[in-house]
């Protein structure tokens, strides 16, 4: 079996019990750094010392097929440094090797920075989504923020504090400089920081210098004004892609606003 373990973000009095029990009595834990995770075990104190397993970035798709092998006669424990192993850390492969195999994978939950910025951005919760870091090449940064310029869903980002002015710089330009955001630094730790306003004032504000770890959610882009004819013609394209009537009018619903039953029953008297 394999466990996926959120750990700490920050405060470690964020540990589950669960998370606990399970390091207590674990045999084998893959680990993103193993030095992290034995000053984790030192500070739960916990006097269990399982094997550790390096597992990350560099090493995870040699170790993948390996691990789900072993993973069928053995509980393997996955830790990142913080937060749920695969969500912008190493896991993914080894998940997808394991259930290729069959072996089962379950999660113990815990700490989330991705979704603890989110509720404490003050920005739309409903629909959101993560995107992880941006690339750290100028121009290529530039390149995907434009993509994700007429996203309507909330945004989710990592990014180090070297880069965060210049990204968030790049983002006025992108989204325009009053596009509401938010910065979260050092979430659940001692000097937890969010700051709000538009991205080109938080720009400004961070070229002054930021330490620590830094989640940006960033709202998503206002539906834009389309005529019913336009809308009804990207549901049509969209279901001669081979999405579904229904899902179609709800994702063109979704960005341009105009509602998801008017426009089925338009497509289905345009037939």
């Amino acid at each position: 079996m394999i466990i996926l373990a959120a750990t700490p973000i920050g405060n470690l009095g964020d540990a589950s019990r669960r998370l606990v029990e399970v390091l207590e009595n674990a045999r084998i834990v893959a680990a993103e750094d193993t030095r992290t995770t034995q000053r984790l075990l030192q500070a739960l104190a916990i006097a269990n010392r399982p094997r550790l397993i390096p597992l990350h970035d560099h090493n995870e798709k040699a170790k993948a097929a390996e691990l789900a092998e072993l993973a069928e006669t053995e509980d393997i424990v996955v830790l990142s440094d913080a937060g749920m192993p695969t969500v912008s850390d190493p896991g993914y492969g080894l998940v997808a090797a394991a259930a290729a195999r069959g072996v089962t994978v379950t999660a113990i939950p815990g700490p989330s920075a991705v979704v603890t910025a989110l509720a404490v951005s003050g920005l739309p919760t409903d629909r959101f989504t993560f995107e992880g870091f941006l690339p750290r090449k100028t121009g290529e940064r530039r390149s995907a923020l434009a993509a994700l310029a007429a996203e309507p869903r909330t945004m989710v980002f990592f990014e180090s504090p070297s880069r965060l002015a210049a990204t968030l710089d790049d983002m006025a330009g992108a989204f325009g400089p009053d596009r509401p955001a938010a910065v979260c630094r050092e979430l659940t730790k001692l000097y937890e920081e969010v700051r709000r306003g538009g991205v080109a004032a938080l720009a400004e504000w961070a070229a002054g210098g930021v330490k620590g770890e830094i989640v940006v959610v960033v709202t998503g882009a206002a539906p834009r004004e389309v005529s019913p004819e336009d809308a009804l013609a990207q549901v049509q394209a969209l279901v001669a892609s081979g999405v579904r009537l229904k899902d179609a009018c709800a994702e063109v619903a979704a960005a341009t606003g105009l509602g998801s039953r008017d426009l089925y029953q338009a497509a289905l008297a345009a037939r």
